[in-house]
C-alpha cells in the first residue's frame, strides 16, 4: 500500500457531525414561494447531504446527529441506510421535532429558503451523544459551521474534536456559513449567503486551529478571517491555522492552499469548474465536498479531487434536489470519458439513466409474485353466481390475506424469497394500500385490458394518474405486442409504450412491460418476443422488468444474452402464467431453470380461479378461500424451487 494521510486500520472513512433534516423542494419552477402548489421530500441537512453524497460515492461513511421521535426522522434515518450510511449514532430525541426547510426556486439566481429550526432535534446534539470509540473507528471527522452557534452543539462538537485529535482523525471544516442560523438574517430570510459580523468571526477563528482541512466559498472564507477581502481573510485564517484550504469559486472552479496564501489566488493552480446549465445552486456546496472528500480520502492528488468535486456540483447544480441528486460513480465516468463536453446533464438521456439505475436500489431475491390484477374476469365470476360486483375488493383482500400466510411460511421454513402482487386500482385499491409499506413487490396495471392498440385506462396522460401511487409500486403494462405488425398500429403502440416510459421517468416509478405478442398473426415463431423485445430496445425504452411467457431453454439462452448486452441494469424477467395448468407451468419454469434473468413468477389466474368460482358460489367461507389459494400459491413455488435447485 502507497503512502497515506491516514490512520490504518479504520473501519470507517468518515463520520459527518451536524445538520440532519427533511428539504422540501417547490415543485413549481420559477414560481414565488408564496404561489407553490406542492413540493417534493428530500434528505437535507449539509452534513446529511455529505454524509450521503460520500457514501453513494462508495466512502464507508456514518452521521452523528439527532432527529426526532417522528416520521420524518425515520424518513431521514432510512435514506441515509438505503445508501450504505452507518446510522447507528443518530439518537433519537422523545422531545423535539425533526428539522425542515422550505425551499423555491424562482429563478436562476433567487432560492427563498425558509428555516424551521427552532428547538429542533440536530441542534439539541450534545456531548454526551458523542462516543470517544465511534470517533475513533473512522479516518476523518467532519463538522459544519452551524454546529458551533450554539453552546450545545459547540461543546458536543468540541468534544468529537478532542477524541478526534486524541485518536489521530483528521479534522474536516465545511465552514457552511448561514446567517440566518447565527440570528443575523430575518427568519424567513435563508437565502442570504453573507453578513458581515465580527462576533461570528471571532468565534469561527476559535476553532480553527483544530482542523486538518477547511473548505468553503469565498463569502465562507470573508466571514472565517473577518475580512471583506479574499486574501486578507485568507491569510487571517492562515495565520490560525495550517489546515489545506479548499476555496470554492463558483463556476471558475476551485482552488487548494496548502502553504502561504499568494499575492493572487490565480498565481496557485485554479482547478476549472465543469461548465453546465444551472437549474438549483443550491446543495452544490455539499455535493462538492462529497466529491473532495471521496477523492481525498483515496489519498488522490488535489486534481483527482478537485476534478471529482467540480464534477459533483456541476451535475446537482442540474438537478432539482440536492442528496438525491448526488452523482454515481459511473454517472462520474460516464461524464470524464465524454467525447464533448455535456453541459446539459439534464438533457443527456444516457447519464440520466445511469443516475437512475446505478443509485441504490431494494435488492430482490427469487420473487413469488400473485398476480390478482384482473378485472374482467373477476366481474365475469361475480355475475356468474349472482353476486353484487362490491365483493370483489372483499375477495382481494382475502388473497393478501394468503400471501401474508405464504410469506410466514416462507420465512419459518428459512426460504429466501420475496413476495409480492399485482393489484389494481378499480377492485383492488384497498388491498394495494394494505400491502404498501411492508416491503413487498407490488405492481399495478394501466393499460385497458384487451386494447389493441395499447390504452390507458386513465387516458392519454398517464402521468397525471401516477402523481397518486407511492414510490415504490411498480407501473405494469400488458402490451399485445408483435415486431411485424401492421405499420400504423406498431407505430401507435410504440407510441403509447414511449409515452408510458417517459411518464414512469419522470414519476420515478420502475416499469414492468408485459409482452404477449398475438397469437392470431400469420408466420408466427419461436422469435418473436426476442425480436419484439430487441425492437423495443432499439426505441430507447429500457424497462426495469419484463413479465412474459414460458420459453423453450433455448430461447431463454438468447433473451439472456440479449438482456445482458443491451440493459445490464434490468432488474429481471417474471413469468405470467395464462391461466395454465399447474403442470404446465411447472414445465416452464423447469425450461427457465438456467436463466440468468429470470427472476420467478407472477401469476394469477392459476391460483385463484376455481377458489373464487368456489367462494362466489358460496361453497367455501373465506377460510376455505385463504386455504385453497394459499395451497395453489405454495404449489407453484414448490414447483420453481425444484426447477431452479433440481429437486
Amino acid at each position: 500500500m502507497g503512502q497515506t494521510r491516514f490512520a490504518t486500520g479504520r473501519h470507517v472513512d468518515l463520520i459527518c457531525l451536524g445538520r440532519l433534516g427533511v428539504d422540501l423542494y417547490a415543485q413549481q419552477v420559477g414560481a414565488r414561494l408564496e404561489d407553490v402548489s406542492s413540493f417534493a421530500k428530500y434528505l437535507g441537512g449539509s452534513s446529511a447531504n455529505i454524509a450521503f453524497g460520500t457514501a453513494r460515492l462508495g466512502l464507508k461513511s456514518a452521521m452523528l446527529s439527532r432527529v426526532g421521535d417522528d416520521h420524518m426522522g425515520r424518513f431521514l434515518v432510512e435514506s441515509l441506510q438505503r445508501e450504505g450510511c452507518d446510522t447507528s449514532a443518530v439518537k433519537v430525541d422523545p422531545e423535539r421535532l425533526t428539522a425542515m426547510v422550505l425551499l423555491g426556486l424562482k429563478d436562476r439566481e433567487t432560492f427563498p429558503l425558509v428555516f424551521y429550526r427552532e428547538n429542533c432535534a440536530d441542534m439539541a446534539l450534545r456531548a454526551e451523544d458523542v462516543r470517544e470509540d465511534f470517533i475513533a473507528s473512522s479516518k476523518a471527522l467532519l463538522i459544519t459551521g452551524t454546529h458551533f452557534s450554539t453552546d450545545g452543539v459547540y461543546q458536543a462538537s468540541s468534544q468529537a474534536l478532542d477524541y478526534a485529535e486524541r485518536h489521530n482523525v483528521k479534522r474536516v471544516l465545511d465552514i457552511d456559513y448561514r446567517p440566518v442560523l447565527w440570528g443575523l438574517a430575518g427568519k424567513a430570510d435563508g437565502e442570504t449567503r453573507f453578513v458581515a459580523d465580527h462576533k461570528v468571526s471571532a468565534h469561527v477563528q476559535r476553532i480553527l486551529p483544530r482542523f486538518d482541512l477547511i473548505v468553503g466559498t469565498e463569502e465562507e472564507f470573508l466571514i472565517a478571517g473577518g475580512s471583506t477581502d479574499l486574501l486578507t481573510a485568507l491569510r487571517t485564517v492562515r495565520e490560525l491555522s495550517s489546515a489545506t484550504l479548499v476555496v470554492k469559486l463558483g463556476a471558475q472552479g476551485c482552488t487548494v492552499i496548502h502553504g502561504a496564501i499568494p499575492a493572487r489566488l490565480e498565481d496557485g493552480e485554479i482547478y476549472p469548474g465543469t461548465r453546465v446549465e444551472v437549474l438549483n445552486v443550491l446543495g452544490a456546496g455539499d455535493a462538492f465536498m462529497s466529491g473532495f472528500l471521496s477523492g481525498w480520502l483515496n489519498d488522490a492528488d488535489d486534481a483527482r479531487c478537485c476534478q471529482l468535486a467540480n464534477a459533483c456540483g456541476g451535475l446537482v447544480v442540474s438537478r432539482h434536489a440536492c442528496a438525491p441528486a448526488m452523482p454515481t460513480p459511473a454517472e462520474l465516468d460516464y461524464l470524464f470519458n465524454s467525447p464533448v463536453p455535456i453541459t446539459r446533464p439534464d438533457k443527456d438521456d444516457t447519464l440520466q439513466r445511469l443516475h437512475r439505475v446505478t443509485t441504490p436500489r431494494k435488492q430482490w431475491q427469487q420473487l413469488f409474485i400473485f398476480a390478482f390484477d384482473h378485472r374482467g374476469q373477476l366481474v365475469e365470476l361475480a355475475q356468474q353466481a349472482g353476486r353484487d360486483l362490491a365483493t370483489i375488493p372483499a375477495l382481494k383482500q382475502l388473497f393478501l390475506r394468503a400471501i401474508e400466510e405464504v410469506e410466514a411460511d416462507l420465512a419459518k421454513r428459512g426460504i429466501a424469497a420475496d413476495v409480492g402482487l399485482l393489484a389494481d386500482q378499480r377492485f383492488g385499491q384497498d388491498a394495494l394500500n394494505a400491502a404498501s409499506g411492508r416491503g413487498w413487490w407490488i405492481a399495478r396495471p394501466v393499460e385497458v385490458q384487451g386494447s389493441r392498440p395499447l390504452a390507458f385506462e386513465h387516458g392519454r396522460s398517464v402521468a397525471s394518474n401516477l402523481i397518486a401511487w407511492p414510490s415504490e409500486q411498480i407501473i405494469k403494462c400488458l402490451v399485445q405486442f408483435h415486431p411485424d405488425d401492421e405499420p400504423l398500429l406498431r407505430l401507435e403502440q410504440e407510441a403509447q409504450i414511449r409515452g408510458l416510459y417517459e411518464a414512469s421517468i419522470t414519476s420515478g416509478h420502475e416499469l414492468l412491460l408485459e409482452i404477449i405478442p398475438p397469437k392470431d398473426l400469420p408466420g408466427a415463431h419461436p422469435d418473436v418476443l426476442y425480436r419484439a423485445i430487441k425492437r423495443l430496445y432499439n426505441l430507447g425504452i429500457y424497462p426495469a422488468w419484463w413479465k412474459i411467457e414460458a420459453q423453450s431453454a433455448e430461447q431463454w439462452q438468447a433473451l439472456d444474452a440479449l438482456i445482458q448486452e443491451r440493459d445490464p441494469y434490468c432488474r429481471g424477467v417474471v413469468l405470467l402464467g395464462l391461466n395454465a395448468p399447474a403442470s404446465e407451468l411447472a414445465e416452464g419454469f423447469a425450461q427457465a431453470g438456467a436463466s440468468t434473468t429470470c427472476r420467478g413468477f407472477a401469476v394469477g389466474r392459476t391460483i385463484f380461479h376455481e377458489p373464487s368460482r368456489a367462494w362466489f358460489n358460496g361453497e367455501i367461507d373465506d377460510a376455505g378461500l385463504v386455504a385453497q389459494v394459499r395451497q395453489r400459491f405454495g404449489q407453484l413455488i414448490e414447483a420453481w424451487r425444484s426447477a431452479r435447485h433440481g429437486r
